[in-house]
């Protein structure tokens, strides 16, 4: 990163939860999520990432209600979801309990009709006889002319109008790596010159660590869809993760089993792998990295939602892993090592099980997670693991000496920490 940025403290052992306003609730408005927040907070979420909150063009509009990342506006709030009133009591509410809010930014597109349209054609990537163009293939959308210092200039005072007048957190930039690096590193000048925020990527390109505090994980996502389906074994996911550890020093990666993408075009974390869902949920818990939760994950939800109509959640009074999520959340808010401290990967010769032992001067954590639809014994042995340690989620402690023997059923996890 560059040396004038930093990450924010509150962001380094967060756990984020990406919001799906419209699918949320039967109003599908900020006001009727608000509700939520009690909750969130409870199941240990720090901060919000709000889906697309600006309007959306009416041009082009796919499905009954269009798609979030094709706006008419950059400094407009989307009447579906409210009004300016509603989206601040929103945000102010998520403070009082001691939450962050970041909103989601489309900086390489617009909708294809957009307010700027009439008054800065040349704001908008055009064709030879002067058209609005689009270059990744989606029909919903027209492209920024990133050669235009004015249309910079006006998207960067967009942010900062979020920043100055809606008091929010940071942002989560949707396909950053489309947008040249330059832009960011003004636009995030620009904005903190109101306050230090949280700055999340859609985008896997090193080089954008420079601005950027987290990014995706997305190699790890498609490794461990191949791993599900028996196309690669564990080694190459730990080839991932070793190419993630050698990221510039303060870069983190956001570690998910769904968001809205995957949920809506790949299918259910249930979906993609099975009985070892939860198992994955874990590692995203306890690897080093930044956890998300997508909107219903703690129900858990097992349906793909509609991406461009309406298709609410279907809530009920207690969510199934609500406290499953909790406990995770917690013990990485106690435990250092879980954000800063070391990585031992144990050899495991079950295939699609992993162990790793994660320590600092004060804890020692084993995790073994078993990833795969099969019963395995296997035998853990290293050095740190002597000692009794208490099992996360039952509370019960076990005598470890050096080598420890487990017995695993399909997607079975278990979490243990050194007393």
């Amino acid at each position: 990163m560059d040396a004038n940025f930093t990450t924010v403290d509150w962001a380094k052992e967060a756990t984020i939860y990406e919001v799906n306003i419209r699918q949320y609730t039967e109003e599908g408005n900020f006001s009727a999520f608000q509700k939520h927040l009690p909750r969130l907070k409870e199941m240990g979420v720090d901060i919000l990432w709000l889906m697309p909150i600006t309007p959306i063009s009416d041009k082009g509009m796919k499905g009954s209600l269009g798609s979030y990342y094709a706006c008419s506006s950059y400094t407009k709030i989307n009447p579906e979801f409210g009004t300016e009133a509603d989206f601040l009591n929103l945000v102010n509410a998520a403070h009082a309990m001691g939450m962050k809010v970041i909103i989601d930014w489309v900086a390489n597109h617009t909708g294809c009709k957009h307010e700027w349209m009439d008054a800065h054609p040349d704001w908008f990537a055009r064709n030879a006889a002067g058209e609005f163009i689009e270059r990744n293939g989606w029909d919903d959308v027209v492209d920024l002319n990133y050669s235009n210092g004015e249309m910079r200039n006006a998207l960067i005072g967009a942010m900062q109008y979020w920043v100055r007048d809606f008091k929010i957190d940071g942002f989560r930039c949707d396909m950053a790596h489309l947008v040249p690096l330059d832009f960011w590193i003004d636009a995030r000048k620009a904005a903190e010159t109101i306050r230090p925020l949280y700055w999340l990527a859609e985008c896997e390109e090193v080089e954008y660590h420079r601005v950027f505090d987290t990014t995706y994980a997305w190699a790890l996502m498609h490794a461990s869809e191949k791993l599900a389906k028996h196309e690669i074994g564990m080694h190459e996911v730990y080839n991932v993760l070793h190419n993630y550890s050698q990221y510039p020093q303060g870069a983190t990666k956001l570690l998910f089993t769904s968001n809205h993408d995957e949920n809506s075009w790949n299918g259910t974390e249930y979906e993609k792998f099975g009985v070892a869902a939860k198992a994955w949920a874990v590692f995203t818990q306890t690897w080093k990295g930044i956890p998300l939760i997508y909107s219903g994950q703690e129900l858990p939800n097992l349906k793909r939602l509609a991406f461009f109509d309406k298709d609410q959640i279907d809530w009920t009074p207690q969510p199934a892993l609500h406290d499953f999520f909790k406990t995770l959340s917690s013990f990485r808010k106690t435990h250092a090592a879980i954000t800063t401290g070391a990585t031992f990967n144990l050899p495991v010769s079950a295939e699609g099980v992993m162990a790793y032992v994660r320590s600092d001067a004060q804890s020692t954590i084993l995790v073994v997670l078993n990833l795969s639809s099969h019963h395995h014994r296997i035998h853990l042995a290293h050095e740190q693991l002597k000692g009794n340690f208490k099992n996360l989620f039952s509370g019960f402690s076990y005598p470890f000496n050096n080598d420890v023997p487990f017995e695993l059923m399909p997607g079975e996890f278990f979490v243990y920490v050194k007393e």
